[in-house]
């Protein structure tokens, strides 16, 4: 255990990845201050290009005593190392951070859905090739990806790898929320054929380790800067 809250670094506007690191430090009632949510992004960038050594490449990355650890599958298995948020076996534990490492595939995903050609370029650049893009995660990605979780949940249920919750069902909470805020007609469209999964999302939005946050103006809504962008012309029922 920290003897001071950890200090988390990311962008203050967007949920993004930043949310997936949130989301495990709200449930496991760590201590920590969001600190470009109190000082900036001009903050973040300054914290950042001041780093030796153990340098991140983006954010977020979570402050640990004298340590910065970025990445947020990273940060998340050392949380679950040390504040229970995670497994504790060997296998258990790797089978935890190969699924959120999963997750981190598909949100990578679903963000070049809209920035296809280049992450420097406007959406309204790369239209074209986003419609392109768009269709094909609708129709192949995102049926594989939560077909995945979903037979996770099969073999091993209620929850992806362990008796209780865990980091990565947290995770995937997420990953619905967002899916559904940029595609909501496919996520309609895919609904029966995720029931554990959307069974899931609902038990970790009535976790009480997570009513207070989830229901708080620190829980930063969607929006059309971050990872997950609803644009109309992208979403379809197949």
């Amino acid at each position: 255990m920290a003897d001071e809250p950890y200090d988390l670094w990311y962008w203050p506007e967007i949920p993004g990845r930043g949310e997936f690191v949130r989301l495990a430090l709200e449930a496991g009632g760590i201590a920590y201050r969001d600190r470009a949510r109190e000082e900036g992004s001009e903050a973040l960038v300054k914290d950042m290009r001041a780093r030796l050594g153990e340098r991140p490449f983006a954010p977020p990355y979570l402050l640990i005593g004298d340590h910065c650890l970025a990445q947020t599958a990273n940060i998340l298995l050392y949380l679950g190392d040390h504040h229970g948020v995670g497994l504790s076996r060997p296998y258990p534990r790797c089978f935890a951070h190969q699924l959120q490492l999963t997750i981190a595939d598909i949100v990578a995903e679903a963000h070049n859905v809209h920035h296809p050609v280049a992450m420097s370029a406007y959406y309204h650049d790369q239209k074209a090739e986003a419609a392109r893009a768009a269709k094909s995660f609708r129709a192949e990605r995102m049926p594989k990806f939560l077909g995945y979780f979903e037979a996770v949940l099969s073999d091993r249920g209620p929850w992806l790898a362990g008796e209780r919750w865990s980091y990565v069902d947290l995770s995937l909470f997420q990953l619905i929320e967002g899916l559904r805020y940029a595609f909501p007609r496919r996520m309609k469209a895919l609904a029966p054929t995720l029931p554990l999964s959307l069974a899931l999302r609902d038990r970790v939005a009535k976790l009480p380790e997570l009513a207070d946050y989830l229901s708080s103006e620190r829980r930063i809504p969607f929006n059309q800067d971050g990872i997950f962008r609803h644009y109309p012309e992208l979403d379809g029922e197949k």
